[in-house]
């Protein structure tokens, strides 16, 4: 396993005694050529060294499976829509690749070469790969793609993939750019991101048991991204050919706790700067009995909305299709009842001009 030189700040914290012990086999890449991602006025949201913990805890979880089923279902789907572009693609690059959701999906037909790029070394140790008869190279990446340069050089890559991972990172719109200059001509980037509305029934209910409870509002929900402002990041960073859309999935349970239980399995749990470091018994049951009563299905279980966008984008190319002119109306919809005259109006005027 390689781990890009960028990413060794990200675990010079409290955590690194701790992951160095825990994982022997990373390696630094010595001919890996470093790339700086590019910095702009990014909003520092999350912190990445407490979601560095998250995901290695629930890396070493033994019943790990148990809370991926989400990430599994959505990996797939994503590696679907790759496999649906009918061309051959040698090389594919997966950001964020988890335990290899998307990865361990993808096929030979068109994928000829991929690399697997997770912030994680736990995560990136369980990464499940293509199988060897598939005919695919595959490599390995640690790194910190917050503030890290994607490591691979302008116009080489041919599709960059990512699921459910962007949501966690600060530097959205580097990142982005970082993909677009990695791309080939008519490459695709084609992504999925957790949407607005995801976990809206436990936002609303915290916030009712913290009013009160405390007499004010905490963030325990972290913040997720809009249709709108996915979409306008996609063209500022000059993708083409937008194809963006959403999806629903809502699962139930038993209760609130086996819910917070599962989002912690999957290191899907609160990482942003301003969250709540602890939750108080009665307001915590509180927020059980009020998502409860709020939102029950018939079965006396509780439904958890995941709100799921996916998006591909084209960087561009002079061999992709083009916008038509616009075209100007020669008979207006008031003349629509009296046609007939209306068209015979149009050709004494075009033999007049002539």
């Amino acid at each position: 396993m390689l781990v890009h030189p960028n990413v060794l700040r990200l675990l010079s914290g409290p955590g690194r005694r701790w992951v160095s012990q825990s994982h022997g086999l990373v390696a630094l890449h010595s001919c890996c050529t470093q790339y700086a991602i590019p910095q702009e006025n990014v909003m520092n949201v999350f912190d990445r060294q407490a979601k560095l913990f998250q995901r290695e805890r629930a890396a070493q979880n033994p019943k790990v499976d148990d809370f991926d089923f989400l990430k599994e279902e959505i990996g797939y789907r994503l590696a679907d829509r790759v496999l649906d572009i009918k061309r051959e693609m040698n090389v594919c690059v997966d950001i964020g690749s988890g335990r290899g959701f998307v990865t361990r999906h993808l096929t030979g037909h068109s994928i000829k070469k991929l690399f697997a790029i997770e912030m994680s070394p736990g995560m990136l140790n369980n990464c499940v790969l293509p199988r060897p008869e598939e005919g695919i190279v595959s490599e390995k990446i640690l790194l910190n793609e917050d503030d890290a340069g994607l490591p691979f050089e302008d116009n080489s890559v041919d599709v960059v993939t990512s699921s459910l991972s962007m949501h966690w990172v600060n530097n959205l719109p580097g990142l982005f750019k970082e993909v677009n200059r990695i791309l080939k001509k008519d490459g695709v980037f084609i992504g999925s991101m957790f949407g607005g509305e995801t976990l809206f029934e436990l936002r609303c209910s915290l916030q009712l048991a913290e009013l009160e409870r405390d007499g004010g509002l905490s963030s325990h929900i972290s913040p997720f991204v809009e249709v709108q402002d996915l979409g306008n990041l996609l063209n500022r960073c000059q993708f083409r050919m937008l194809t963006i859309d959403s999806d629903e999935i809502k699962v139930a349970f038993p209760s609130i706790f086996e819910l917070m239980r599962d989002l912690k399995g999957m290191a899907e749990n609160n990482a942003s700067w301003t969250r709540k470091l602890h939750l108080k018994r009665d307001t915590l049951i509180s927020t059980a009995a009020i998502y409860k009563e709020l939102y029950r299905n018939q079965d006396d279980t509780i439904p958890a909305t995941f709100q799921i966008f996916y998006w591909i984008g084209w960087k561009p190319d002079a061999s992709q299709p083009t916008p038509l002119s616009p075209q100007k109306s020669e008979i207006s919809l008031k003349d629509l009842p009296n046609l007939d005259e209306a068209l015979q109006k149009r050709d004494k005027d075009g033999d007049k001009e002539s």
